[in-house]
């Protein structure tokens, strides 16, 4: 279950941190066609976006039944791609919640330092999920039970023939 929680929020982050300003554009574009009036950056902007962006990410989960990467569980590499993917999900977090709340950071110079950090976290993340993602679909495929798996389906009380 984790797994596709994982895998959802990894898709959910990825739009959030790849086109972060788009998205909030067109939260903000939403509000104006309501005649709310907002600001480029504004923090309804975001919210409306990130709303949006976690709606169409559950529809694609909805009707595709699983986001891909799937992977298989017994598969090489599984547990440390979702893993890597957690880690890089995380990181993102952090990313988002910075561009939530960054308008209530008071002094200029934490400011400055979180806004490097988070930048430094959305490149590190895309690394991450590419590597994560190269894991789980690496376990997708055909040749890479794991030995332990593969070990046990053979039948060892089988007589050798002559």
């Amino acid at each position: 279950m984790w797994q596709k929680v994982n895998m959802f929020m990894a898709w959910f982050f990825i739009p959030q941190t790849l086109a972060m300003g788009w998205v909030a554009a067109i939260g903000r574009v939403v509000l104006e066609l309501l005649g709310v009036d907002t600001y480029e950056g504004d923090l309804p902007g975001r919210l409306v976006g990130a709303i949006l962006m976690f709606g169409v990410v559950y529809l694609l989960q909805h009707f595709l039944r699983t986001l891909p990467p799937a992977g298989n569980p017994k598969g090489n590499g599984f547990r440390f791609g979702q893993r890597i993917v957690l880690a890089a999900n995380v990181l993102a977090g952090l990313l988002f919640i910075f561009q939530l709340t960054f308008t209530f950071i008071d002094s200029h110079n934490l400011y400055l330092v979180l806004n490097k950090f988070t930048t430094a976290f959305g490149y590190w993340v895309m690394a991450m999920w590419m590597v994560g993602f190269s894991f789980l679909y690496q376990s997708a495929q055909p040749g890479s039970l794991s030995k332990i798996d593969s070990a046990s389906k053979t039948d060892t009380t089988a007589k050798p023939e002559k």
